[in-house]
């Protein structure tokens, strides 16, 4: 490949920065947090989801809480930051047409809706951006 066209290559320690670990950190926290509470409230959780129109309610909350918390997991730890960051990214986005659409609520729950809404898409683009930038990594802690 042509030299100048060539992509320049992040040092050894911005692929491994402590940064980076902090800031998948945080995010997946909320995905740990959500999956582990849908665990502890599977009868509530189900009941949600069957209100929400997802089939099999019951089994998707496992489907829900075993993305959420091995997704959470192998973010945190880089592996396959880009599939799983993506994988994430996909499950937001169903997540957030599910249960968020905030335009189909009353008055009241609506500015909560929205923010819901509103927080997904940050994560989302969080996520999408540890995607693109593992693109080309693909080592554990890019």
């Amino acid at each position: 490949m042509n030299a100048a066209v060539e992509a320049p290559s992040r040092p050894i320690a911005e692929k491994h920065s402590p940064v980076l670990l902090f800031a998948r950190v945080l995010m997946a926290s909320l995905f740990l947090v959500s999956g582990v509470r849908k665990l502890l409230a599977v009868s509530a959780t189900a009941a949600y989801f069957a209100k929400l129109g997802v089939p099999a309610a019951e089994v998707m909350v496992y489907v829900a809480s075993a993305v959420e918390i091995i997704g959470a997991i192998a973010f945190i730890v880089g592996l396959r930051l880009q599939w799983v960051a993506s994988g994430l990214a996909v499950f937001t986005v169903i997540a957030t047409l599910t249960a968020h659409r905030f335009w189909e609520f009353d008055a009241a729950q609506m500015p909560n809706q929205l923010t819901n809404f509103m927080k997904n898409l940050a994560v989302l683009g969080g996520l999408v951006a540890f995607a693109q930038r593992s693109r080309d990594d693909r080592s554990v802690g890019n």
